[in-house]
């Protein structure tokens, strides 16, 4: 991959243009139904729910992107992340740390909650979130649920932000990069 700092991008459903839905699914399956054989509806419709948010991070003119997550909207106003994926290639550079950092920053204070496929509980422990159950077995893969409680002290985010598009600054100092995409049922 290229070293030059990667693009970060959000956007809702509805603010995306189809080259970047079919780049953004074309990932999504790369690495959950082909890389970890993962056969499972990727078009679950949560997608194009109004609350949904795509983040992801392109590193190319083409904007292609390396790594992607979605940010949900379940009942009761509880914000979920999922469908966590760094592409193969772009693995090693903390592409999903970065991403993790830009979806709690558009959570706030607010509670968060995700379904970590289990090797990836201890990444998701260091960003605050805490196992809540116990292990599972969703699509032949063990997931442990996971929350991060809100957070005193920052802003309470319960109506979701304006898609934008910004560079992100680089790798975050110190913080670790999963190896894998993660299958999560988000």
């Amino acid at each position: 991959m290229p070293s030059q700092p990667a693009q970060f991008h959000v956007a809702h459903f509805a603010d995306l243009d189809t080259r970047t839905w079919h780049d953004l699914l074309r990932l999504r399956i790369d690495v959950f139904v082909v890389e970890q054989k993962c056969p499972y509806p990727e078009l679950d419709g949560r997608d194009v729910e109004p609350g949904t948010q795509h983040l992801w991070l392109s590193q190319d003119r083409d904007s292609v992107p390396v790594a992607c997550l979605r940010l949900l909207t379940d009942p009761g106003g509880i914000r979920r992340i999922g469908r966590v994926a760094v592409a193969k290639a772009a693995r090693g550079h903390r592409h999903a740390d970065r991403l993790m950092t830009e979806a709690l920053a558009l959570v706030g204070a607010d509670p968060c909650v995700l379904d970590a496929q289990s090797y990836l509980v201890a990444f998701y422990q260091r960003h605050g979130f805490a196992v809540t159950g116990p292990e599972y077995v969703e699509d032949g893969i063990p997931h442990l649920p996971m929350r991060r409680d809100p957070q005193p002290g920052l802003p309470n985010t319960s109506s979701p932000t304006s898609p934008t598009s910004l560079t992100s600054p680089g790798p975050l100092p110190n913080a670790p990069q999963t190896s894998s995409g993660t299958c999560l049922s988000g």
